[in-house]
């Protein structure tokens, strides 16, 4: 058995297709969806993501607006900023980039954006709507991972769901969706005894540790949907994920490439967030 890829890619492409069309459905009502991502400092990967969100709002139609900040900015400073793009009308949603120099505290920062154009979803009050399965701004990575099963109408409820990585960027909320998805849920980590025997007991496996080829066939679960969240760079330049692909897709179910994956999902969902920040704020119903 060889396992059918999902290709975050292609789904991606077509999400934002609809976008479009919902995005032009906005402007003929005189809305224009707007981000304003706050950009500090010279971190090369960190302009890279920038780039790829300015690319991917051009393509939909969201008018996207890049701050860019010197590695000295500090903490006070970056708040006058946000606390004038909070009070901006025309800003739906704000993005501060992560991570930032040592001097900034980042939570402070995250705290700082007004939950309502939070649209990483990362502010304590949208992380609380998510736990308490109300409707919110969800984390665009792990949105973007229960996006994927349900295009490929896996069945989560009932089914046991293990997160490899227990970060506030992945690994808890996307624990938190699938529990919502009423999914039985698994958290391992690094303090966890005897991984591989949970591992193996996994329906969804979703491995997000930053670490090549964490996780091999012996891993998996016969049948398993395999979600590879991470992304390493091997010797020879070329990236790769958590998990070693080229065995896992032979026992595997469903498995996602290390490029091509996930990643694409991350942009379209922070995409999604913002059109649906500009609907809240305008109080658009739409037809």
């Amino acid at each position: 058995m060889t396992a059918e890829i999902i290709y975050g890619k292609q789904l991606a492409s077509d999400l934002r297709e609809e976008m479009k069309l919902e995005v032009d459905a906005l402007k003929k009502a005189e809305i224009t969806p707007k981000l304003t991502v706050v950009l500090i400092g010279d971190d090369p990967a960190s302009h890279s993501y920038v780039r790829g969100k300015e690319k991917a709002s051009a393509e939909v139609g969201v008018e996207s607006n890049v701050l860019r900040m010197k590695e000295e900015t500090t903490e006070t400073q970056l708040l006058e900023v946000i606390d004038e793009l909070n009070n901006d009308v025309s800003v739906n949603g704000i993005l501060v980039q992560l991570p930032l120099p040592g001097h900034i505290n980042e939570q402070v920062i995250i705290e700082a954006i007004s939950p309502e154009k939070d649209v990483d979803g990362f502010h304590p009050i949208n992380i609380g709507r998510m736990v308490a399965g109300k409707d919110t701004f969800y984390p665009c990575t792990p949105y973007g991972i229960i996006t994927m099963l349900k295009s490929k109408n896996v069945k989560i409820e009932g089914k046991q769901a293990v997160i490899v990585g227990r970060s506030n960027i992945v690994g808890k909320p996307v624990g938190q969706l699938l529990l919502n998805e009423n999914a039985t849920v698994t958290y391992c980590h690094s303090r966890t005894e005897d991984m591989r025997k949970h591992t193996l007991e996994a329906d969804i496996l979703i491995v997000a540790v930053g670490k090549q080829h964490f996780l091999t066939a012996d891993d998996i679960k016969p049948g398993a949907v395999v979600i590879d969240v991470g992304v390493n760079r091997m010797e020879n330049g070329k990236l790769t994920g958590d998990v070693e692909f080229d065995t896992a897709k032979e026992k595997a179910d469903l498995i996602t490439p290390v490029p091509g994956g996930v990643g694409p999902m991350t942009i379209t969902m922070l995409l999604h967030n913002t059109i649906k920040a500009a609907k809240k704020h305008n109080g658009y119903l739409g037809k």
